[in-house]
Formats: C-alpha cells, sequence, structure tokens
C-alpha cells in the first residue's frame, strides 16, 4: 500500500487546520504557504474533505476552511479512506471486490485479512491531535 500525495497532503492541510482554526476560518492561501501545496493541488483536495464532512467552508471575505469536528475526533482513517478510497492491501478485500472463486481455498486470504485488520485498526486509532502533539 502507497500513500498517494493527495492522502498525504490531506493529512497535513487537516494538521495545519487543526493549528490554526480555533473558531476562525483559515484561508486556503495561508494553509497553501504553510504547507507550500500549491492552490490548484489543494482545490482538488479541500472538496473531498468537506464531502466527507471533515471541514466546512465558505467563500468571500473573511472565508476559508474549518474543522467540523475537535481533533481528537478526526483519525487518519477517515482522511485516508476519503482521499484514497479502499486501504485494503489486496483488491478481493475491498468493499466493492467481487466474489472471489478461489476464498475457500485460498490459503492466503486469512494473513490478507489479518493485516487488512491490522490496517484499519492502527489507522483509525491514530488522531489528528495526537499527531499534533508527538510525544
Amino acid at each position: 500500500m502507497i500513500i498517494s500525495t493527495r492522502g498525504r497532503y490531506a493529512l497535513r492541510v487537516i494538521i495545519d487546520l487543526a493549528e490554526h482554526s480555533a473558531s476562525d476560518y483559515v484561508a486556503m492561501r495561508e494553509i497553501a504557504g504553510r504547507q507550500e501545496i500549491s492552490l490548484k493541488y489543494l482545490e482538488k483536495i479541500l472538496p473531498a474533505l468537506v464531502s466527507g464532512g471533515l471541514i466546512q467552508g465558505i467563500h468571500g471575505k473573511g472565508g476559508g476552511y474549518r474543522l467540523t469536528r475537535p481533533p481528537e475526533e478526526i483519525t487518519v482513517g477517515q482522511i485516508l479512506r476519503l482521499t484514497e478510497g479502499d486501504l485494503s492491501p489486496v483488491a478481493c478485500l475491498t468493499c466493492d471486490a467481487d466474489a472471489c472463486t478461489r476464498t475457500a481455498d485460498c490459503r492466503t486470504r486469512p494473513m490478507w485479512s489479518e493485516l487488512n485488520s491490522l490496517i484499519k485498526r492502527y489507522l483509525d486509532g491514530v488522531t489528528i491531535a495526537s499527531l499534533m502533539h508527538p510525544e
């Protein structure tokens, strides 16, 4: 599994908003400058985060983006699912996979299934708050 630039940048954006948007909206230009992400690329990432309910935005003077929930309630798993899709390590475990004719005889499926569970459990256990204040 390789996390794309889109997923990695989305994490940076959410952390930035968590650190800078106590109650105010943060302009996209400010996020782009601090995170060294082009505005054009941010325009592709932010809609997924808005539609996923993690951030909200307003246009115009004083507009920008802010989190919809505290950083303690947002996980890395949520963000990566919005930007990357299914995080399963093999195609047969994705939520929209066709039924495999070899499932009953597959010697490796239990291993992949356990890896899938470990990945999900780990990423769903890491919050944005924990990334803001690493120990």
